[in-house]
């Protein structure tokens, strides 16, 4: 397994899911703006770039190699978000920074076990966009999933820790405080990904 490839995907990964993040902040329509987002997961579906929240959805089923590199993959997605983010502010764009701050201000008055949940319930429909994409027989099927999936868990105001690094970096509020928190979120994207594919393996297994 290549891990600097998968390294550097990851990175692109994370910036994918910044351009999704900087259209959400640039629109003041909530709808509008979650549709607008999954241009980040189609990109990354479209060339097989490695995010973390698709990709761990699969790791039972796979061996060690793939096991490790996850925690490659979530350190590529931040730095992927962290650099787009920092170039972004470099910009005229500037000015989505007052609306991230705010959203990122709502995260660190919330508590642990909301954010956890709220990390579950997101990945459940990131699982469902990401498996949709790829197993659906039909080709519009396979946007739809896309497009249903994202806007489903932005709308209702889940948390996706990558998008969460993107929106962090624009705010500039990094502290020990906000990685726990991020932390947290990352744990329940796990469960909630891991758990969704397992209920649909067995559900699905024939042999049953």
């Amino acid at each position: 397994m290549n891990y600097l490839k998968i390294f550097i995907s990851a990175i692109a990964a994370g910036c994918s899911i910044s351009f999704g993040g900087m259209v959400f902040l640039s629109l003041d329509n909530k709808i509008a703006g979650a549709f607008f987002f999954t241009v980040g997961l189609f990109i990354i579906c479209t060339f097989g770039f490695h995010l973390f929240t698709g990709k761990v959805a699969y790791v039972l089923h796979n061996d060690k190699q793939y096991a490790i590199s996850l925690p490659v993959i979530w350190i590529g997605n931040l730095i992927g978000a962290f650099l787009t983010a920092h170039i972004f502010l470099a910009t005229r764009i500037a000015g989505i920074t007052e609306k991230a701050q705010a959203m990122c201000q709502i995260k660190a008055d919330d508590s642990l076990l909301s954010l956890f949940i709220l990390g579950i319930e997101c990945n459940i429909f990131v699982y469902l966009a990401v498996e949709g994409y790829n197993k659906n027989p039909h080709e519009i099927g396979k946007y739809l999933s896309l497009v249903f999936g994202i806007m489903v868990f932005i709308l209702c105001g889940f948390e996706h820790c990558v998008a969460d690094m993107f929106y962090i970096s624009v705010a500039g509020m990094w502290s020990l405080n906000m990685f726990v928190r991020v932390l947290v979120i990352t744990a329940g994207n796990i469960v909630g990904a891991v758990g969704f594919n397992e209920i649909k393996a067995y559900v699905t297994n024939k042999n049953e």
